[in-house]
């Protein structure tokens, strides 16, 4: 297990590992969300280009529509919240 002390001031540092798994750096924001079980997901929310370079699309594929472009992400953001 990784931990991590709170400062007086309310901050903590993110454990080298944790960062590195993230791929955070400096300046980047995350997403603190409470779960009902009360644990805390930590979750990136800025993304650089090159972490999604590719998978746009892929030499022949099928070109989607912008309707089914957006149930595919709503599908994958129901998908990561259950």
């Amino acid at each position: 297990m990784t931990t991590a002390t709170l400062t007086t001031k309310g901050q903590i540092t993110i454990p080298k590992e944790i960062r590195e798994r993230l791929m955070l750096h400096i300046g980047d924001k995350l997403d603190f969300q409470l779960t009902e079980r009360g644990e805390v997901l930590l979750k990136p929310v800025t993304r650089r280009v090159n972490e999604v370079f590719g998978r746009l699309g892929k030499a022949g594929q099928k070109a989607l529509t912008a309707a089914e472009m957006d149930a595919a992400i709503q599908q994958r953001i129901a998908d990561r919240q259950a």
